[in-house]
């Protein structure tokens, strides 16, 4: 017979589901950083074909979604961080496509 206490499977459970849970969690709240980056190359990719002059207004409005995802980023709101950042990435890209045609 085993002299090991019956609670340890237990107990191993509840550790790896506890685990399991913040490994979740903490990516869930990961900060944006490849979406902010997204960001910026979209806006020096629309910047160099003529965006700032051509489409003054979507890239302008893609400029400012960027700078609002940047300060929600330092606020810590990663999701609207997440979203405004995509939002100037689409933006950007929308942009550069109308000033290169």
């Amino acid at each position: 017979m085993s002299n090991r206490p019956r609670h340890r499977p237990l107990l191993r459970r509840l550790l790896m589901a506890v685990y399991v849970t913040i490994l979740f969690a903490g990516c869930a709240t990961m900060a944006p950083v490849q979406e902010m980056s997204d960001a910026r190359q979209a806006l020096r990719a629309a910047e160099e074909v003529g965006a700032p002059e051509r489409m003054p207004e979507i890239y302008e409005r893609s400029r400012q979604l960027l700078e609002q995802a940047e300060s929600s980023l330092s606020a810590g709101e990663f999701h609207t961080a997440r979203r405004k950042a995509k939002e100037a990435r689409e933006l950007a890209i929308e942009a550069r496509i109308q000033s290169a045609e």
